[in-house]
């Protein structure tokens, strides 16, 4: 398998502080399958990504890995003003591998339409923007129909491993599934950020897919796709037309929008009800709508 989201850089983000606890993360994931992982520090206000120093620790990190496990590059590209006018002056810099795919975090407010044109025109660069955890985005969670037309566009999207799991609450989960059933998913990683609560690990998640989705598209997921990230391939799934008509409303939203069209049909009966009475000179404002009701219904 290969992660190509992960905080290993020793020292340098939210990640390890250390380039012991990094080589940690390293014998995790290749302990539990993995052979390939992207490093990809955070590009936003709180870290900036020094182009300079981040090559630096990632040369360390892998000649420390030795031949444990392959590291490449990347970075978790914050969608900012400043980053994308950056990106766009220099197409490879922030891309996995400086190829052409490049791991795009939303802001925690989206506008839906202007992130849409932020990623057209990083896409008209020669970007393929994939669009990392969007089911832990509470903006975007119940908003799965905008994820829809951005992946007709081009983009791609990563879930997180850990998010089919529970880690990240129910709804990331349910959005996870509600994507997945919509063959909208491009990519699973980790996003690990340390050993124990957020680690390298694929493995679980890879059977959670195969065990509910068939092993084909676990393999396109976590072993396929990402190996053509690696290299600036195309994917072969990005050239599929997504279903023209999805569910694409959580399930709680499911249920919400069902009870208030039950709630609407018996309050519409109960007019209905009421309104024949009245016109045959049977109603008496006494009476309650809830007997009315029953009593019309069990004259039916």
């Amino acid at each position: 398998m290969i992660d190509i989201h992960s905080h290993i850089l020793p020292g340098w983000d939210d990640g390890p502080q250390t380039l012991e606890e990094s080589l940690r993360m390293l014998e995790i994931a290749a302990g539990y399958g993995t052979t390939g992982i992207v490093a990809t520090p955070h590009a936003n206000s709180q870290y900036r990504f020094d182009a300079g120093v981040i090559q630096q620790r990632f040369h360390e990190l892998t000649a420390a890995a030795g031949s444990l496990i392959q590291v490449h590059l990347g970075c978790d590209f914050h969608l900012s003003y400043e980053n994308v006018q950056d990106a766009l002056q220099n197409p490879c810099k922030y891309t996995i591998n400086n190829k052409n795919y490049l791991m795009v975090e939303l802001p925690d407010l989206v506008i839906a339409e202007s992130a849409r044109g932020i990623l057209n025109r990083l896409r008209s660069a020669g970007i393929v923007p994939v669009i990392t955890h969007p089911e832990r985005n509470t903006q975007i969670q119940g908003r799965l129909d905008t994820l829809n037309q951005w992946v007709r566009d081009g983009c791609l999207l990563q879930i997180t491993a850990q998010s089919l799991l529970g880690r990240f609450g129910l709804e990331a989960e349910r959005c996870c599934h509600s994507l997945l059933s919509a063959k909208m998913v491009h990519f699973v990683a980790s996003d690990a950020h340390d050993c124990e609560d957020r680690p390298p690990r694929l493995d679980l998640a890879y059977r959670h897919v195969a065990q509910h989705y068939g092993a084909p598209l676990a393999d396109r997921l976590f072993r396929i796709n990402p190996a053509a990230v690696l290299t600036g391939d195309p994917l072969e799934e990005s050239r599929d037309t997504p279903p023209t008509w999805i569910d694409l409303k959580p399930a709680n939203t499911r249920r919400r929008l069902s009870s208030i069209a039950l709630a609407g049909g018996v309050i519409f009966s109960a007019f209905i009800v009421l309104v024949q009475w009245s016109r045959a000179g049977t109603f008496h404002p006494a009476t309650p709508p809830s007997i009315a009701l029953r009593l019309h219904r069990s004259a039916m």
